[in-house]
């Protein structure tokens, strides 16, 4: 009996120790778990937080190249439009250029053909004059007056003109010539401001060309920039998407492991509890069954006052005593009867042999 108490003291002790070193691991398995689920949900939070980002990155550069596009197109536009204009503004300066030029050469040729010639020379001879009432710019009272001049015909002969009818024909030259001049004079100097109109037009065209051609290439180059990072937002996005989706398993996993670990860790203890109760009873009622058997050991009618006495005087009756009286009223399973006790006393006393049938408490 005394080995019995021995080897339920043992195994109940071995149990404690096995079941501490569970406990451990659950404890440590718990903690390192739970700290991995909270450093996942932290790196989530960081990831969500990152994807928002990236999200609005794209957003914000999409509507920037956006921007950058239109205004290719309106400034592409204006550079079509400009060009057209100028073209239109140098087709009417040629064509004003071009007339204004043969106005003052036919001008100057007039002029020089009247100062060269003598007023009694024919009228035949003054075809460069007639040639200038043909001119899209002479004015019309200028016209007049060449027509009126060239209506003039004076004799063939010079010698037959009297004094005052060459002095009339001489002074109506003079005053031809003079208009003419002064015809020549203001087409030199409509000339000279249409090409210095024409000088300023081309500059203004250039710089304007200039500074829509700058804008539109840096226009371009700020939005093949935006492009290249609006691609590298997609890929950090889709990198930082598929990092959270892992992350999120792997919690989800981590939690899962965590809660089954919890759970068996729970229902061991509870084992370990009840086990650890049951072989408490059973190591009592061997200390019990031991302590009868060495009071019975002790004399037999000794040891049942000594047993009345210590539990209780007056509180069992007299019964017979002696190993054949035991042996014979011990029970299948090993158990010897005791004195009868209080009423909310135990039967009997579970020995070894009870102990032997259930086996190793568990």
């Amino acid at each position: 009996m005394e080995g019995m108490l021995e080897k339920g003291k043992s195994m109940k002790h071995e149990e404690q120790v096995q079941f501490a070193a569970f406990k451990q691991f659950c404890d440590d398995t718990s903690a390192a778990k739970e700290a991995a689920i909270k450093k996942a949900a932290e790196k989530i939070e960081v990831l969500k937080a990152d994807i928002e980002m990236h999200m609005a990155n794209i957003a914000k550069l999409s509507k920037e190249i956006a921007e950058h596009e239109a205004d290719i197109t309106a400034w592409t536009g204006d550079m079509k439009a400009a060009t057209k204009v100028r073209e239109i503004e140098k087709a009417a300066y040629d064509d004003m250029h071009k007339d204004l030029s043969e106005s003052v050469s036919a001008l100057e040729r007039a002029i020089q053909v009247l100062k060269t010639q003598a007023y009694d020379r024919k009228q035949a001879s003054f075809v460069q004059v007639a040639a200038l009432k043909q001119l899209r710019l002479i004015p019309e009272r200028a016209k007049r007056a060449l027509t009126a001049f060239l209506q003039e015909d004076p004799e063939s002969d010079p010698l037959s003109v009297t004094a005052p009818e060459a002095f009339g024909y001489e002074f109506q030259s003079h005053s031809i010539i003079s208009m003419l001049e002064k015809l020549l004079d203001e087409f030199i100097e409509e000339r000279t401001k249409l090409e210095k109109e024409e000088s300023n037009s081309i500059h203004q065209y250039k710089m304007l060309m200039q500074d829509l051609t700058k804008q539109t290439e840096q226009a371009k180059f700020d939005a093949s920039q935006k492009s290249e990072l609006v691609a590298k937002n997609k890929e950090d996005m889709a990198s930082a998407e598929g990092e959270l989706a892992e992350t999120k398993d792997l919690m989800d996993a981590d939690q899962k492991y965590l809660d089954d670990l919890t759970a068996e860790c729970t229902q061991k203890a509870a084992d370990f509890e009840s086990r650890q109760q049951l072989r408490a009873e059973e190591l009592v009622a061997i200390e019990k069954a031991i302590h009868h058997l060495q009071l019975f050991r002790e004399g037999p009618r000794r040891d049942a006052l000594a047993v009345h006495a210590a539990e209780g005087e007056g509180a069992f009756p007299r019964r017979p005593t002696g190993r054949r009286h035991l042996a014979a009223a011990a029970g299948p399973c090993g158990a010897v009867p005791a004195a009868p006790g209080p009423p909310h006393g135990q039967p009997c006393v579970v020995v070894a042999g009870c102990a032997r049938a259930r086996g190793p408490v568990r």
